[in-house]
């Protein structure tokens, strides 16, 4: 099933999309530049190739929406509106970061913009959106949540149960199904017993979309109905993505142990950002404009390393900060 014509959003949302999509690649460029030099991150699962699929998809939400993301949730979270400057102090473990330098880039959170959460455990993020759709159905607000999970994750049985679950109550999720092609070094032609992820929501009585992960306006228009649907009470739905992972499974990984030179070539031809400014122009906007954001966002990247690198380190004072409550709960017999 492929996903409905949309027409195209307002002007402002499709320089916010390009926006957003540039400054996915180059805090990742930038970040991959930073560990490249022996920076001490940990480890990082670059986003680079997926862009679309995170910008397509929160470009439907609102900020009080929520998004529960997976170990590759870089671009999830600059798409949900996270400050970057604080992503970049977690990834440095300085304590302006977002989890006050203890987290690192497989648990940045803000839940202040609906970011629930990188999740560094496959699938996991799944229960979490179902969880705050519950809680949007228990306090009767119309808010959606969004699952983020990899082809590989849908092999878990937690992704199962989540989508049961929901489809049972009818709660506002819609889970994205990111298929960038490999569960680490895994082809998902190798691993996965349907020709589509998509196929598979048949299953839990919910609508299934495969759309095209490399075309923001194609992942926007299938998110925006899932998303209508989940807020006028219609229930969840599973959107999936055809995209490709320009890098590793993370830093260290050689992509060319189990992938072709040729099948990274092609894929890098169709590199989502390049198609996207190529249809705007085509709509009418400028170079110039355009080019005025990519600026914008090397600014934004060189202050937020600036502002990284000069942030103190978490102080002793740290260790057991938000590990436990404040007072000793009473406990009534």
């Amino acid at each position: 099933m492929d996903a409905p014509a949309s027409p195209l959003p307002a002007k402002e949302r499709l320089l916010w999309m390009y926006e957003r999509m540039g400054l996915v690649r180059e805090l990742e460029d930038r970040l991959k530049l930073l560990v490249d030099r022996g920076v001490p991150m940990g480890p990082v699962h670059f986003y680079t190739g997926q862009e679309a699929v995170a910008v397509g998809v929160c470009a439907a939400l609102r900020q009080d929406d929520w998004i529960a993301s997976t170990h590759r949730g870089h671009g999830h979270c600059v798409a949900k509106g996270v400050e970057v400057r604080r992503m970049v102090a977690e990834l440095y473990g300085k304590s302006t970061g977002t989890n006050r330098g203890k987290g690192g880039s497989m648990h940045i959170t803000d839940v202040s913009v609906g970011m629930l959460g990188v999740n560094p455990i496959v699938g996991m993020g799944t229960p979490h959106a179902v969880g705050a759709a519950l809680s949007a159905r228990v306090r009767g607000t119309d808010q959606v949540a969004v699952a983020f999970f990899g082809e590989g994750a849908t092999s878990m049985g937690v992704v199962h149960e989540a989508m049961n679950l929901a489809s049972i109550w009818r709660l506002p999720v819609v889970f994205v199904c990111e298929n960038n092609g490999y569960a680490q070094a895994t082809p998902s032609e190798y691993a996965l017993a349907c020709d589509r992820v998509a196929d598979r929501a048949a299953a839990y009585r919910m609508p299934g979309v495969t759309v095209d992960g490399q075309d923001v306006l194609a992942v926007f228009a299938a998110a925006d109905e899932a998303v209508r649907r989940g807020r006028a009470g219609g229930g969840p739905s599973l959107v999936e993505c055809m995209t490709y992972r320009f890098h590793g499974h993370h830093q260290g990984d050689d992509t060319l142990r189990y992938r072709l030179a040729e099948e990274e070539k092609a894929a890098r031809e169709r590199d989502p950002i390049p198609l996207f400014r190529s249809r705007l122009l085509a709509e009418g906007f400028t170079a110039a404009e355009l080019d005025t954001l990519d600026a914008a966002n090397r600014a934004r990247l060189d202050e937020a390393v600036a502002f990284a690198e000069a942030s103190p380190l978490p102080g002793p004072e740290e260790l057991l900060r938000g590990v436990y409550p404040a007072a000793r709960p009473e406990v009534r017999p």
